[in-house]
């Protein structure tokens, strides 16, 4: 396969192939194919459909889009599937992952082959190609591990910085790695891996460290997108635990101000690549648990029950992203401030709940997702 062949493009502009999404059923990777099918292009989507809920996803995104759409139902720990996948792509976004702690805990080998292993085949993929397309892979803040040294203090119930500078900017690139859990271990080693096949081999490619993601289209867990966990619970009027003493921070980033960034960065990937960039709300849009459970109230009109559970492993009582790197090299920043993120997620959440509620059926289902389809752009 030729470069040329790689870096055609269409008399419109738009590339003639499509871009690659692993993971793409899931919340940022439907969010991201939603952006990029309105801008006109192609996708496909590459997942195993493992986790609850995605499929509606991709259910929806077909609907929407049509024929543009490609599903390859397959696994990250297949080389050969993701070989040929990657051949097709004009871009890859690398989102396919094992996501929680709790089962890193429990499964830590399956938690390597899929985060490490299977990022090693993206970029052996990507390798064989003369000349590869951009690759942007979601890392992680565990990769800095639970920040034991940093001082914090106690301030309206939720933790924050002794040192003014820190709270003023939040964690930068600059903090070592400290990996602490399999799911830390594997995400860094994924990390590390596309930064140095970067330099070493000159692919195209960056890592973006996240904090916490939240927005429309996301069916968060008790492990996993723990923002929309706690509406949804609240929504189904579930008790909530908190894991520690609910005064834990963490700076959240709607995911529209995050497909944002994934944009910007493909499309200086030649100026970014090898870098890893901390992505997150930053400063301006921290929220602790506790924070959000006023917020709920406010919104729902009750205060979910909750309980208490002990910290867990590498829990990070303070995380909050500097992300001046990124919007240095980009101008980038974000835009959506967590009560408004917050609204609009309570809302799409609300609505879903209403009509896929018991005895909705089908027809409910499939009218909330074509009801919130300008929603997510």
């Amino acid at each position: 396969m030729s470069g040329a062949d790689l870096d055609a493009t269409l008399p419109t502009g738009l590339p003639a192939r499509p871009a690659l999404i692993t993971g793409g059923a899931g919340f940022i990777g439907a969010n991201v194919a939603h952006r990029l099918l309105q801008a006109g292009e192609s996708v496909i989507l590459f997942d195993n459909l493992a986790r609850p809920s995605v499929a509606r996803n991709v259910d929806w995104l077909k609907r929407v889009h049509g024929d543009r759409v490609t599903l390859i139902t397959g696994d990250v720990r297949d080389a050969g599937a993701v070989a040929d996948a990657v051949r097709r792509a004009s871009s890859v976004f690398h989102f396919a992952a094992q996501v929680a702690v709790t089962t890193s805990l429990v499964r830590p080998v399956e938690d390597f082959e899929i985060n490490a292993r299977g990022t090693l085949n993206v970029l052996e993929a990507l390798r064989a190609l003369s000349s590869p397309p951009p690759l942007l892979f979601t890392s992680t803040n565990k990769v800095y591990g639970g920040l034991p040294d940093v001082p914090l203090q106690c301030r309206d119930r939720h933790y924050e910085p002794e040192d003014p500078k820190l709270r003023a900017s939040g964690i930068s690139e600059a903090r070592p790695l400290d990996f602490h859990s399999p799911y830390g271990c594997s995400k860094g080693t994924a990390d590390q891996y596309v930064i140095d096949y970067a330099r070493t081999f000159g692919l195209p490619a960056a890592v973006f460290r996240m904090s916490c993601i939240y927005g429309p289209r996301q069916f968060g867990t008790e492990d996993q997108g723990w923002v929309a966990h706690f509406l949804l619970q609240a929504l189904r009027r579930e008790p909530i635990t908190l894991y520690g003493d609910g005064m834990q921070v963490r700076d959240v980033l709607f995911v529209d101000d995050l497909v944002d960034a994934f944009l910007l960065a493909r499309k200086n990937i030649r100026q970014l690549s090898a870098t890893a960039f901390n992505i997150g709300g930053g400063p301006e849009n921290t929220i602790s648990l506790l924070e959000l459970l006023d917020m709920i109230e406010e919104l729902d009109g009750k205060r979910p029950a909750t309980g208490f559970e002990g910290w867990r492993p590498g829990d990070q009582r303070y995380y909050v992203s500097d992300c001046r790197r990124f919007s240095a090299a980009t101008g980038w920043w974000p835009r959506v401030r967590v009560r408004e993120g917050v609204r609009k997620l309570y809302g799409w959440l609300r609505e879903l709940t209403e009509l896929t509620g018991a005895g909705a059926g089908k027809a409910a289902s499939q009218a909330v997702e074509e009801l919130r389809m300008e929603s997510v752009g």
